[in-house]
């Protein structure tokens, strides 16, 4: 099992949904289940994926849960 908050992509996939978040809290209320939504559950995936992804038993179920980001980690 990996510690997750001591990889970089995992930084930088967290600082990337503060900053969605805090963009998407200036849209209109119409909205609010809409577009806005959607982009937070999207940025908000990367960093969950990559950290559920280093509580697995080995590297390959690791790339499993970094294959279903909705970004392509190079």
């Amino acid at each position: 099992m990996k510690d997750f908050r001591e990889l970089k992509v995992w930084d930088k996939a967290h600082q990337v949904t503060l900053v969605v978040y805090h963009a998407t809290a200036k849209f209109p209320k119409d909205e609010m289940y809409g577009l806005k939504s959607q982009m937070r559950r999207s940025c908000a995936s990367i960093p969950s994926n990559i950290a559920e992804g280093c509580g697995r038993s080995s590297d390959a179920e690791l790339a499993i849960f970094l294959h279903y980001c909705p970004i392509k980690i190079a």
